[in-house]
Order: structure tokens, then C-alpha cells, then sequence
């Protein structure tokens, strides 16, 4: 369980960033973290797993306290973080050193090793690229390699901060489809995204406006009670369609389906 309890942050004293911010993420949830850009998204991602310290107020992860420099350790070995631009986590020259790096790191057993490598890379289906160099492959082939070295670590948490922003539709849609199966696996998901449709397959959306937690709640909820346009934020497709039709269930992430719906009931009136 992660919680932020009363958290500010600044870089420059008087120059707020976070204000009194508290929230938990339960074990196995998938939470949405949005907002305008310059909004805190990214300096709260770096707080969970102690890149940034708070000034005030406590961020823990269970029982160990970011603010504790003996406990960072054990926090970033069960936090994973996954950067806007998987170039900025990328340090080898083979995928295989990529991945192998973290495990070096918290002092894996040799024999363990070569196993969590290729079990790591078969999850974002990258085994076949074991020994190519990372600067040749794609955008989103480097993110799925950075998304490796994490799960290789066998993290409880993952935060993707801005992690398919840089992405192709393609790249994006993989790293979605691995984000939404390491969820269903019970891996508890941050995802910080400004892409609103991405909001529509998570449990809780969490909307922060000038360093202030504004909403916390459903997608469905996000959608119906919030003016998102008045955060610069988009509306999704199907949160449009769902609006002109007046469906009366909640938000659907698959549009098409919904208006086949709505077709049925009203052909059969």
C-alpha cells in the first residue's frame, strides 16, 4: 500500500509544486494519475518511489518512509519506474545487459539470473531481441526492454510516467496490452498519461490541478462530474458518443460496441 499523507514539495521554497496532498493506492489497483502539463503529475510519480523527497508531510510504502534513506533501497526494489523516453533508463549495449543490470544491482543470485532475463523479456515479447542492441531497436521495442529490466525485479508496483507519450499507435497499443496483464497478473499499476482514452480502462482517476488533488474517483465519474476542458484535457471518442446518444450505462471503452447497443434497444421499441 502506498500513501501519501499530507505531502508539499517544492524545488524553490515559496514555489509550491505539491500542496498537501493525501492519497492511498490499495495492493492490485489500477489507478489513472491526469492533469494539464506542469499540473505535479511526474514530481508525484518521483515521489512514490523516492527520486523526490517531500518537504512535508510522509510518503510510505507500507511500513518503509521514502524519507528514510536506509529504507530507499527496499522501496525502489518494490516500486518500478518507467520513464516518458525509455532512452533515459537505457545504459547497455545489449537487451540482455539491460535487463541483467538491475538484477546485478539488488544482488540476485548468478543462477537466478539468466532465468528472470528471459522470463522478463518473453512477458513484453522481446526473448527474440535478447542480443540485439538497444539504440536499434524502436520506440516502443526500447520501452518493452525497460519495461523488462523492471519486471525483472519482480516488482509489487509499477508507475508509467508519460510511458507511451513518445509512442507510435502500435508501440502504444503493446504497451497498454502489457500494462492491463501485469494488472491482471496483481501487479498494482500507476499510470500518468495525458491521453484521455487511456482513462477509460483504469479503476480510479485521480485528476490534479496546480499541485492540488481535484477529483479522486471512477472513470465513469471523472467523465460525468468533471469539465474536463476546463483542466486542458480532452474528452475521449467514446465519452462523446456516450454523451450525444444519452446512453444511460456507464461509460463504455468500446464505443462501437455501445452504439450496437443502443441500436438493438431502439430497433426493438
Amino acid at each position: 500500500m502506498l500513501t501519501f499523507n499530507q505531502v508539499h514539495f517544492y524545488y524553490k521554497k515559496g514555489h509550491s509544486i505539491i500542496e498537501d496532498m493525501s492519497f492511498t493506492v490499495h495492493p492490485g489497483e489500477f489507478v489513472a494519475i491526469v492533469g494539464a502539463n506542469g499540473c505535479g503529475k511526474s514530481t508525484i510519480a518521483k515521489l512514490m518511489n523516492g527520486l523526490a523527497l517531500p518537504k512535508q508531510g510522509t510518503v510510505k510504502w507500507n511500513a518503509l518512509d521514502t524519507s528514510n534513506q536506509s529504507e530507499l533501497a527496499d522501496i525502489r526494489r518494490q516500486i518500478g519506474y518507467i520513464f516518458q523516453n525509455p532512452e533515459d533508463q537505457l545504459i547497455t549495449t545489449t537487451v540482455r545487459d539491460e535487463v541483467l543490470f538491475g538484477l546485478e544491482n539488488i544482488a540476485v543470485p548468478r543462477t537466478e539470473m539468466d532465468q528472470r532475463v528471459l522470463e522478463a523479456l518473453q512477458a513484453v515479447q522481446m526473448e527474440s531481441y535478447i542480443d540485439a542492441e538497444p539504440h536499434q531497436l524502436s520506440g516502443g521495442q526500447k520501452q518493452r526492454v525497460a519495461i523488462a529490466a523492471i519486471l525483472a525485479m519482480r516488482p509489487h508496483m509499477i508507475i508509467f510516467d508519460e510511458a507511451t507519450s513518445m509512442l507510435d499507435p502500435q508501440g502504444r497499443e503493446q504497451v497498454l496490452h502489457i500494462m492491463h496483464t501485469l494488472h491482471q497478473q496483481g501487479i498494482t499499476i500507476v499510470h500518468i498519461s495525458h491521453h484521455m482514452d487511456e482513462v477509460l480502462t483504469a479503476e480510479r482517476v485521480l485528476l490534479i490541478d496546480q499541485g492540488r488533488l481535484i477529483f479522486d474517483g471512477s472513470p465513469h465519474s471523472f467523465f460525468t462530474d468533471i469539465a474536463v476542458a476546463d483542466y486542458q484535457l480532452q474528452v475521449p471518442f467514446a465519452v462523446r458518443i456516450h454523451h450525444q446518444l444519452q446512453l444511460a450505462a456507464p461509460v463504455a471503452t468500446d464505443w462501437k460496441e455501445a452504439i450496437r447497443r443502443q441500436w438493438s434497444i431502439n430497433s426493438n421499441r
